[in-house]
């Protein structure tokens, strides 16, 4: 399986994926306050939304880099 191939079956995954969870939600520490034995920190949870658009046309990429090698 050569590198184009692999490539493509990866667009069309990841195409797949953004349509059907629509975005993902990660977490990342914001402040950190140290005084004396106690530390404060706030996590905030940010959320990425995949376009619609975006999804349909990673699949769209995949499946002509897959299908143009023949």
């Amino acid at each position: 399986m050569n590198a184009v191939k692999m490539l493509a079956i990866v667009l069309i995954i990841a195409g797949g994926l953004g349509l059907i969870y629509g975005g993902f939600t990660y977490t990342k520490d914001t402040h950190q306050a140290k005084i004396g034995p106690i530390e404060l920190s706030v996590k905030d949870t940010e959320t990425v939304n995949i376009p619609v658009w975006a999804g349909i046309a990673s699949m769209v990429a995949g499946a002509f880099l897959l299908y143009a090698r023949k």
